[in-house]
């Protein structure tokens, strides 16, 4: 008997393909959901001629979206598609700004917004912390307007 098992040979291959299929399987999965994951809340942004911000090609800013009911919506969290109160985004902004100092904060206020709910969210945002917070508007259709005279 032991001159038989020492003339067998170990098998030291691994055979891939089920891993092949797990991938592939992952691979339809995450391309199925990833344009789920970057969807945003539709607002209605107002016109106004500014420079847009200079960014980096990683860099995302910390967007809060205030929309036409008041509703306030921040891009950064597990639920970027659902409304969050007022003390989630102090809470939520405060630990961005603590991991990563230089982010740009934008508010994203709905043409349609009360002036109170879009100063909120500015207040809330820097509350948290926010050095500065930045008004994001929609660039196209803004009448050119000269001002001549004294006041």
């Amino acid at each position: 008997m032991s001159a038989q098992r020492s003339k067998r040979r170990l098998m030291s291959e691994i055979n891939v393909v089920p891993y092949i299929d797990v991938m592939l399987v992952l691979l339809i999965i995450f391309m199925v959901t990833a344009p789920l994951l970057s969807q945003g809340v539709k607002v209605n942004l107002p016109n106004a001629s500014a420079k847009p911000l200079d960014l980096k090609a990683n860099e995302t800013p910390m967007i809060l979206t205030v929309t036409a009911d008041g509703k306030y919506y921040l891009n950064i969290g597990a639920h970027p598609d659902q409304p969050i109160d007022a003390q989630l985004v102090v809470a939520t902004a405060t630990a961005v700004l603590k991991l990563k100092p230089d982010t740009h904060v934008v508010v994203r206020g709905d043409r349609n917004a009360s002036y109170d709910s879009v100063l909120r969210g500015m207040t809330l945002l820097q509350a948290a912390g926010a050095p500065s917070v930045g008004l994001e508007t929609n660039p196209n259709d803004v009448p050119r307007v000269e001002i001549t005279g004294k006041p």
